[in-house]
């Protein structure tokens, strides 16, 4: 039910704001997306300034917490009883049964690294492939990381659960949908090479590419969990007193739906809530439901669901932007006030956008898989 109405809201909400603003709702519904009817902002230092220093806070937090599990899988191994102390840390970190590094894993870096060349190259022999590639290069990866997942712990995500693992990448496809129909309303990306693309065809095309966000990211949330300090040691992180006040889900539910819905009508100054908005929404509505949020945990100092799939998402991110950097069909930003000072296509300061999306991805890959944390601890 709660995500029925989370669908509903994220949906309606951009719409209904341009349509109370008496604009034509058809251009936010094209398919593909080639209209450019949104005019940004030129670059501000002063705008540039507010997000890097939400930026740094987030990152900050990030760091903060990485640190504090570091020391906390320290003063494991110092311990007195050290050869317990090891085994219940690597135990609860995934590590139980070290393995080798299986085939699978070495044919993953091949295909990758193969398509990653056909994708940057321009092989006239290869053209009618060539808007195939980016599915193969993050298949490629996605093997690749749960093979390592699988030299670290002996286990990976794709071995724990395969059918449930498969049945991500139809729920990815439809998540990312969702974000690019966000994007309609502030057109912070667009995409080249797909001029000439019928409905279908793109539909199809940019499918298989949105099938391997979900696997990649909690692939990598997997892979992190097997390095003790991310796994055992933020579990022991300081306990964080959260407000328990019962109007603060409604004042925050209010204000990411208010804020959703507007940011067709200000797409320059509210453009961020692309990412943020979505994720309060869900926040809420778990929170008035009575269900445990991501947040919960930091109560007992267990610090993994936030910082894990958003450092996750952030070096996926560093691989999207690089490998879309040459690839024929790419995206391209127009982010106003801070579109300087980029890394591949990405102003630098957009990646922070990755860090709420990477909570976001855990939110609904655990969907499908379950909880990441506990079933690391089970295995």
């Amino acid at each position: 039910m709660r995500w029925s109405l989370f669908v509903l809201m994220l949906m309606g909400l951009p719409l209904m704001g341009i349509m109370a603003a008496g604009r034509d709702p058809a251009p936010y519904l094209e398919m593909p997306p080639v209209t450019r009817f949104v005019a940004h902002a030129g670059f501000s230092w002063a705008w540039f300034g507010f997000f890097a220093v939400a930026d740094l806070m987030m990152i900050g937090g990030l760091l903060w917490a990485i640190r504090c599990g570091l020391l906390r899988t320290r003063e494991v191994v110092e311990a007195p009883d050290f050869p317990k102390a090891l085994k219940n840390a690597t135990s609860a970190a995934g590590l139980k049964h070290p393995g080798h590094f299986p085939w699978w894993g070495w044919a993953g870096i091949i295909l990758c690294l193969a398509s990653w060349l056909l994708a940057w190259k321009r092989f006239t022999w290869f053209w009618l492939f060539q808007p195939h590639t980016f599915l193969p290069i993050w298949a490629g990866f996605i093997l690749a990381v749960n093979a390592l997942a699988v030299k670290r712990s002996g286990s990976c995500l794709v071995l724990r659960r395969p059918f449930r693992f498969l049945l991500l990448f139809p729920l990815s496809a439809g998540f990312w949908w969702f974000f690019e129909y966000l994007n309609r309303f502030v057109q912070n990306w667009y995409y080249t090479g797909i001029e000439g693309m019928g409905p279908g065809e793109y539909s199809y095309y940019s499918s298989l590419a949105f099938a391997t966000v979900l696997p990649g990211v909690l692939s990598m949330v997997d892979l992190l969990l097997t390095v003790p300090a991310l796994g055992k040691g933020l579990t022991r992180c300081r306990p964080l007193n959260l407000p328990s006040s019962p109007w603060i889900p409604w004042v925050t539910l209010a204000t990411a739906s208010v804020g959703l819905a507007l940011i067709g009508i200000f797409p320059d100054q509210l453009f961020s809530l692309l990412w943020i908005s979505p994720l309060l929404i869900i926040f809420s509505i778990q929170s008035l439901t009575g269900r445990r949020t991501l947040l919960s945990p930091l109560r007992i100092g267990d610090w993994r669901p936030l910082v894990v799939p958003a450092l996750a998402a952030v070096l996926c991110g560093f691989f999207w932007e690089m490998w879309n950097y040459f690839s024929l069909a790419r995206w391209t930003y127009t982010i106003p006030f801070v579109q300087r000072f980029h890394l591949f296509e990405m102003p630098v300061l957009g990646f922070g956008g990755y860090l709420p999306f990477g909570l976001e991805c855990l939110l609904v890959g655990s969907l499908v898989i379950g909880n990441p944390f506990r079933q690391v601890e089970q295995d």
